[in-house]
């Protein structure tokens, strides 16, 4: 079985499906793989490097060829219109949101399976890209606001005075937000995080946060780990209650989002106007509408003396260790579905059905 390895053209996309030293691996395994040239440079893998590992350098219409198309982002309709018939792609495709490219894989009679569809289960971790890269993101989403503040964030004592430490504010305590939690107190915030699910309150804590705690409700949807709804009446009386620690705080951080629907509104015009002049908000869901209220993705935006940062793809912005993390993730996926001689296709077994989006043509989620 022949896998094939395109070049991400996604604005901004410095990631690569495939690392050299998974190439090697799935060579060993007895896969061939053929590498679009140049499709590692950004995550500063060469060519030479896929070479050495057992690669073949490609242009980009032989690489979509492949029996196997593997890819961080889902390629664009005239891309997929470039897989033969029967063949299999493997990337991100957020099909809730996207029928359009549910419908090109379809009429291209191709099959699709979805790493953000993997199932939340204990023994699918090895290939939860959502979490792989929602870590990494809650980790550089800091260090962002860090170099966008104008003061350090840990207490400190000089001669002159003693400066006082920065206050984080983070909304949501899922994987993003818990590393983003674990980073700030490292480099000496005080950190308060707000999280409609109770259950993460031991968590905020035993990484030093304080918990901003909103009583729960009836109407707070939960679905393999996400929250699938929440009423307005209770994002109000979170927003009303959370309003009085984001005016004190110097960095706001939101990680809120619902999958297949838009993120919704933590942060309102009135909360963003309460705050301090210098001070930092990140939207990290500003790619699935936002949760706040003026940012705008790839921008930085300035609201009265408050920057919004709306990186679209933070991910990106560590491409290394993206790029490798991923590549496990895609790998332990693809080991899982099949082998070197063709695809299980186990359809009722939990994570293919799961992943599965389009099945020879014949769409199964949207």
């Amino acid at each position: 079985m022949i896998i094939g390895v395109p070049k991400e053209t996604k604005f901004k996309e410095n990631r690569v499906a495939i690392t050299p030293l998974i190439v090697k691996d799935l060579v060993k395994q007895g896969f061939s793989v053929q590498v679009e040239s140049g499709a590692g440079l950004n995550s500063f893998f060469s060519d030479e490097n896929y070479k050495e590992a057992g690669a073949a350098l490609a242009d980009k219409n032989t690489v979509y060829a492949s029996d196997v198309v593997l890819k961080v982002n889902a390629p664009q309709t005239d891309e997929i219109t470039l897989m033969k018939k029967g063949a299999i792609l493997i990337s991100f495709m957020w099909a809730a949101t996207n029928p359009d490219l549910v419908s090109a894989c379809a009429a291209a009679g191709i099959s699709a399976f979805s790493m953000d569809a993997v199932p939340r289960i204990s023994r699918a971790q090895k290939m939860d890209a959502l979490s792989s890269q929602a870590n990494l993101a809650g980790y550089k989403a800091v260090l962002m606001c860090a170099n966008q503040l104008g003061k350090i964030f840990p207490m400190m004592t000089t001669a002159a005075g003693t400066i006082k430490p920065a206050k984080v504010v983070i909304f949501g305590a899922g994987v993003a937000g818990l590393q983003a939690i674990a980073t700030a107190k490292r480099l000496g915030a005080i950190v308060e995080v707000s999280d409609i699910r109770p259950e993460t309150k031991e968590q905020v804590q035993s990484l030093g946060g304080k918990f901003i705690e909103v009583k729960g409700d009836d109407t707070i949807k939960m679905e393999g780990g996400y929250v699938k709804g929440v009423s307005d009446e209770f994002l109000k009386m979170q927003q009303e209650l959370v309003g009085k620690h984001v005016a004190e705080a110097d960095i706001v951080i939101t990680t809120a989002l619902i999958p297949g629907r838009k993120a919704p509104l933590l942060v309102t015009e009135a909360m963003v106007n309460s705050m301090k002049f210098g001070s930092v908000i990140l939207d990290m869901a500003v790619e699935q509408g936002g949760n706040v209220v003026g940012s705008k993705i790839n921008e930085n935006v300035n609201i009265n003396g408050v920057t919004i940062i709306g990186e679209g793809n933070i991910p990106s912005l560590l491409p290394m260790n993206a790029s490798d993390l991923y590549a496990k993730n895609i790998q332990t996926l693809l080991y899982h579905l099949a082998t070197k001689d063709g695809f299980k296709w186990e359809m009722d077994e939990e994570i293919t059905k799961g992943s599965l989006i389009v099945h020879n043509g014949v769409s199964l989620k949207v």
